[in-house]
């Protein structure tokens, strides 16, 4: 899977998962954003401003998602890591984002993200730095024939 910039990896087999060694003194802060297109007509936030997590050790964040308005819309979203040198280390396990997500008039849904970050995330110069990571994803609606962006740089 691949987001915009940040691309983060896809390395999320139960072996490998259960095989990881924490790495307990390197602690990192992740932050969430939400942003809607202005094509959705959502209400769309992280359920937590941050958490705190190590290398090798596995997260589960929240985000909330309504539609306020009186027809159902179906949504899709794309996501972002920043640093976008982090994102080769931040595994997703289980993400909301590339689906379609069809909310009904005034539903609301919990979206779950379930991630690590690599520990060789702790052994990479370029990271010893590094104590922030932000994930941010963006709602679009999902219209037929439309393309959402694609990630990377064009």
């Amino acid at each position: 899977a691949t987001g915009l910039g940040g691309t983060t990896g896809a390395g999320h087999s139960a072996e490998l998962i259960e095989r990881m060694e924490p790495v307990r003194e390197r602690v990192i802060r992740v932050t969430f954003n939400a942003d809607v297109h202005s094509s959705i007509q959502w209400n769309f936030r992280p359920q937590q401003s941050e958490i705190y997590v190590v290398p090798g050790e596995t997260a589960l964040a929240f985000y909330k998602a309504k539609n306020p308005t009186d027809k159902p819309i179906i949504g899709i979203s794309t996501y972002n890591v920043i640093p976008f040198e982090a994102g080769q280390y931040f595994n997703k396990i289980q993400c909301f984002c590339f689906e379609e997500q069809r909310l009904n008039p005034q539903e609301e849904v919990d979206m779950p993200v379930f991630f690590y970050i690599d520990p060789e995330f702790a052994e990479d110069p370029k990271m010893a730095k590094v104590n922030l990571i932000t994930l941010s994803y963006t709602f679009f609606e999902a219209k037929e024939g439309q393309q959402l962006p694609l990630p990377g740089y064009q």
